[in-house]
C-alpha cells in the first residue's frame, strides 16, 4: 500500500503544473492544475487517461463536443484522442490516472 499525500490538490508552483505521484509497470497517477484563466497547452497523449475533477471549473473540449466540469467528475479520454480544458474559471485541480504509465507526450 502506499498513500499519495497531496494528490489532487491544486498545485501553484507554475501554469499548467503537472506533478507525478505515482508510477508502476501498469498506470501512473499524477495531478494537472490550470489556474483560473489559464490556457491547457496539452496535446493528445498516447495513453488512455482518466480526469477527476478535485477543484475548479472548467469546460473540457474534445472531438465529441464540450462539456461543462467541476469537483466530482470523472471523464475518460482515449489514447490519442484530442481534448483541452478551457474557459476555466476557477482554479482547476485534476487527478490524472494514466495506463499505461504517461510517457511523457
Amino acid at each position: 500500500m502506499q498513500k499519495l499525500v497531496g494528490a489532487g490538490q491544486y498545485q501553484t508552483a507554475e501554469p499548467n503544473h503537472f506533478a507525478e505521484h505515482l508510477r508502476t509497470e501498469s498506470l501512473s497517477v499524477g495531478t494537472y492544475s490550470i489556474p483560473a484563466g489559464g490556457v491547457d497547452d496539452q496535446a493528445p497523449h498516447h495513453e488512455d487517461e482518466i480526469y477527476v475533477v478535485t477543484a475548479g471549473r472548467a469546460s473540457i473540449v474534445t472531438p465529441g463536443g464540450t462539456e461543462p466540469v467541476g469537483p466530482g467528475d470523472v471523464l475518460f479520454v482515449a489514447a490519442e484522442e484530442p481534448h483541452r480544458f478551457t474557459d476555466v474559471t476557477e482554479d482547476l485541480a485534476l487527478l490524472v490516472f494514466f495506463a499505461p504509465p504517461y510517457s511523457g507526450r
